[in-house]
C-alpha cells in the first residue's frame, strides 16, 4: 500500500481515459507559453479548464491576458476578470497547498449574466468554491481573456514575474461557453475521486487545447483551431509523464529547508546555499511493492547520499543546514549510500559497501523491496556489493532495512555542501540529462537504466497494481 504525504486531496486516479503527458515550468527558468489572437474571440462568455500540479507554495501564474488571470495568491485561488480600470476578482477562503496532488481547476465566466454571483464561477476538483469577495464583473463590459490586443500567457503573468512552477496538462480555453467541470471531468465509481474524462464539445473559434503530447512543438493546439501557443524557454526535455491519470512521486518541495537551499525543476532539483545536511525525499511513501529511482551530482564534489528512510525519521523534522542523515543515528530507520567514501550508513553506524560517485557523471540506482526488507544500491547499473535486487527473502548483497514492517519507507537524495545541487529521479520528470530513457516493465517512467525486474516507478498506477 501506499501513503501520499498530504492525502486530503490526491486530485488524480488511474481512469480509463489517459493523459499521457504534461508540461513542467520552472519560474527561475522564466517558462512560459504565449499567443496573440488574430481577431477578437467572446471576452464575455468563456471556459477555461486546465490540470495543475503545484511543486512551489509561492504566489504564481497559472495564466493571464493582461488584467485577465488565475493565480495563486496565499495559496487560495485568485480569478480577476478586470476590464479597463476597475477590479473585479475572485478569491477561495480555501487553501490549495498539496504538492503530491493534481488539481482540477476551471473558471467559466459570462459577464452577462444575470445573476451577479455567477458571472465568475470557480470549480476545483468539481466542486464549486464561493469568492469572499463580493465585488463583481458587471453585465456589460467583458474581460481580456480572448481579446486580441492582449496577449494570452500561460505559466507566467503579462509582465515579468509570478511565473509558475510545477506541472500543467490537459490546458482547455473554450471561446462562448460557461461550461460546468462535469464537461471534463467524473467522480470514479469506486474511489469518489475526481478524474479526467475527453471533453467532446466545440471550442468556438479562438478556443484551444493544448495536450503537451508533441515535445517537438509544445505549444500545438490540438482543437483543430490552429490556436498555437510559442514556447518561451521550454523545450522538449520539460515534456513529462507525470499526468493525472497516472500521478508520480516527485521531491517534496515543502519540507523545512533552510532559507538557503531551493527545489526547482519539477521539484527534482535540490540546491544549497550553505554547508549541512539537506534531503529531499519522496512525496510517496510505501509500505509493500518493489520500487526503483535514481539519483545524480550535478555540481556535487564529494558528500551526497542516496537513502531509503521511514516518514517519521527525526532529521525530516529538524530544519535545514544539519549534522544529521538517513542512517546517521541510532533509531532513525534509515539507510545511505556515501558518495565521498562509498560507506553504507545503518542506525548510527558505518561500514564498507561500494565504489565512491562524486562528481556528475554517475547515476545512482535505488532498488526498494519493501516485500523483503532489502535496499540496494547501484553505480552505473553495477549493483554494489555484488547485490541482487531479485534475490527476493536472501537479499543478496542487499542492505537490511531495519523499520520495513511497521513503518511507511521513502526515497530520498540528500547533499552537504554550499554551492552544490545535484537531481532525485522518480520516474515522471526529472531535470538531469537521459541518454537511455529506460522504463520499468510497465512502460512507466523515464531512467538512465531499466529497472531491475519485478521493480517499478512510483506512480499512481504502478501502486493500484504492485503496491
Amino acid at each position: 500500500m501506499e501513503t501520499l504525504q498530504r492525502t486530503a486531496n490526491r486530485g488524480s486516479i488511474s481512469t480509463g481515459y489517459d493523459i499521457d503527458n504534461s508540461l513542467k515550468f520552472e519560474a527561475d527558468n522564466n517558462e512560459s507559453l504565449q499567443k496573440t489572437l488574430s481577431s477578437d474571440g467572446n471576452k464575455q462568455t468563456w471556459t477555461v479548464s486546465c490540470w495543475v500540479k503545484r511543486t512551489e507554495l509561492a504566489n504564481q501564474m497559472i495564466f493571464a491576458a493582461q488584467d485577465t488571470y488565475l493565480y495563486f495568491v496565499d495559496n487560495k485561488i485568485r480569478i480577476n476578470t478586470r476590464n479597463d480600470l476597475t477590479d473585479y476578482f475572485f478569491e477561495t477562503a480555501a487553501l490549495f497547498r498539496d504538492t503530491s496532488a493534481w488539481y482540477h481547476c476551471v473558471v467559466a465566466v459570462d459577464t452577462t449574466n444575470s445573476t451577479a454571483s455567477e458571472r465568475t464561477r470557480v470549480y476545483v476538483n468539481g466542486v464549486e468554491y464561493s469568492s469572499t469577495n463580493t465585488t463583481y464583473q458587471n453585465n456589460t463590459s467583458g474581460t481580456r481573456w480572448n481579446d486580441s490586443t492582449k496577449t494570452q500567457r500561460i505559466g507566467r503573468y503579462d509582465v515579468e514575474g509570478l511565473n509558475f512552477s510545477g506541472y500543467l496538462a490537459e490546458f482547455h480555453s473554450i471561446d462562448g461557453q460557461q461550461l460546468a467541470p462535469t464537461e471534463f471531468g467524473e467522480y470514479d465509481d469506486d474511489s469518489g475521486i475526481w478524474k479526467p474524462k475527453a471533453y467532446t464539445g466545440s471550442y468556438g473559434s479562438k478556443g484551444f487545447y493544448l495536450d503537451f503530447s508533441d515535445a517537438a512543438n509544445l505549444g500545438d493546439d490540438a482543437s483543430g483551431n490552429g490556436n498555437n501557443f510559442t514556447e518561451n524557454n521550454i523545450t522538449a526535455a520539460d515534456q513529462a509523464t507525470d499526468t493525472p491519470t497516472n500521478n508520480f512521486a516527485t521531491g517534496n518541495a515543502i519540507t523545512y529547508f533552510s532559507s538557503s537551499t531551493t527545489v526547482s525543476e519539477g521539484a527534482t532539483k535540490i540546491a544549497k546555499g550553505a554547508n549541512g545536511w539537506e534531503t529531499l525525499s519522496s512525496t510517496i511513501a510505501v509500505t509493500s511493492g518493489k520500487w526503483y529511482a535514481e539519483v545524480r551530482n550535478d555540481t556535487v564534489s564529494e558528500s551526497a547520499l542516496a537513502s531509503i528512510f521511514p516518514t517519521d525519521a527525526n532529521f525530516l523534522f529538524q530544519g535545514g543546514q544539519i549534522t544529521t542523515h538517513a542512517g546517521s543515528a541510532s533509531g532513525d530507520g534509515g539507510v545511505s549510500y556515501y558518495s565521498y567514501n562509498g560507506n553504507k550508513y545503518v542506525e548510527g553506524t558505518n561500514s564498507a559497501y561500494g565504489n565512491t560517485w562524486t562528481g556528475s557523471t554517475n547515476t545512482i540506482g535505488i532498488a526498494l523491496d519493501m516485500d523483503n526488507g532489502y535496499v540496494y544500491f547501484a553505480k552505473d547499473n553495477t549493483w554494489q556489493n555484488s547485490g541482487d535486487p531479485t534475490s527476493g527473502g536472501t537479499g543478496t548483497g542487499g542492505i537490511a532495512i531495519p523499520d520495513y514492517t511497521t513503518k511507511p519507507y521513502m526515497i530520498g537524495y540528500a547533499i552537504y555542501a554550499n554551492a552544490t545541487d545535484g537531481f532525485i529521479n522518480l520516474g515522471g520528470f526529472t531535470g538531469a540529462s537521459i541518454a537511455s530513457a529506460a522504463s520499468d516493465s510497465s512502460g512507466y517512467g523515464t531512467f538512465e537504466y531499466a529497472p531491475p525486474s519485478g521493480y517499478y516507478a512510483l506512480c499512481t498506477k504502478n501502486l493500484a497494481e504492485y503496491g
